[in-house]
Order: structure tokens, then C-alpha cells, then sequence
């Protein structure tokens, strides 16, 4: 049996702006935008690669816009990633280096905060080693 996440919901205040800012900064592909009803949009964004997207609009969620923190992506290559954020005009961190891998980080215009990471290569193996 498999349990794969495939979508997220992301609470936003203002859906153009978020739109725009996951296709145009973040280089997400728009999947889907379709308004149901009176009070509920749903708009399906995926980063490039990914098995799970996010969806944003309205009436989706009742979290507070800003409020998802933590969500993360993982690249080969974090300077490679972080070049083309920065190049996006994405507005990015450095790079940061910790034992479980290197990151970058950047919010959405309502600080729903997202992390950039490079797995660390054990070996050719995506687990870490004994006692880490």
C-alpha cells in the first residue's frame, strides 16, 4: 500500500497575488484554476518536478494566511536552485549549511515560509549515517 502526499493547502490573503508570485517567482506551474462556485476558487500550482503540488484560492482553507511554515523543497544543487529563485526575483537567503543538508529559504508574500534543501549524499545513499 502506498501513501503518496500529493497536494497542500496554502493559505493566502490574496490569490492574484499569491498566484503570480508561485508562477512567476517561484517558477511553479499553474495545474489548474477554477472558480466551483461563489466563495471557492481552486488553484493548483506544482514546482518543477515535484509529485505534489499546492493549492491556493478561496474557501480552501480556514488556516491563517501565513501561517504554514516549514514546507520544503529538496534539489541536487541548492546554489543552482538558489540562482535561479534569485533570478525569478525571488527574494532568498544564502545559502546555509547544517549537518542534514544545505538550504535556502523564502516566505510568500503572507509569510507562509518555505525551505530549499540539498540532501547531503551518504555514499549514493539518501539516509544519513550512523550516529547522526
Amino acid at each position: 500500500m502506498e501513501f503518496k502526499l500529493e497536494l497542500v493547502a496554502v493559505p493566502v490573503s490574496d490569490v492574484e497575488r499569491a498566484k503570480a508570485f508561485y508562477v512567476e517567482r517561484a517558477g511553479f506551474t499553474l495545474d489548474n484554476d477554477v472558480t466551483v462556485r461563489e466563495g471557492l476558487r481552486f488553484i493548483q500550482l506544482t514546482p518543477p518536478g515535484s509529485g505534489c503540488s499546492i493549492a491556493i484560492g478561496q474557501g480552501i482553507t480556514e488556516m491563517e494566511p501565513g501561517s504554514l511554515q516549514a514546507l520544503q523543497l529538496v534539489v541536487d544543487d541548492i546554489e543552482a536552485a538558489r540562482d535561479e529563485l534569485e533570478g525569478r526575483g525571488l527574494g532568498v537567503s544564502d545559502v546555509q549549511d547544517f549537518p542534514w543538508g544545505r538550504f535556502v529559504f523564502f516566505s510568500d508574500p503572507d509569510g507562509n515560509g518555505w525551505a530549499v534543501q540539498q540532501i547531503p549524499d551518504y555514499g549514493g545513499e539518501r539516509t544519513q549515517p550512523e550516529g547522526l
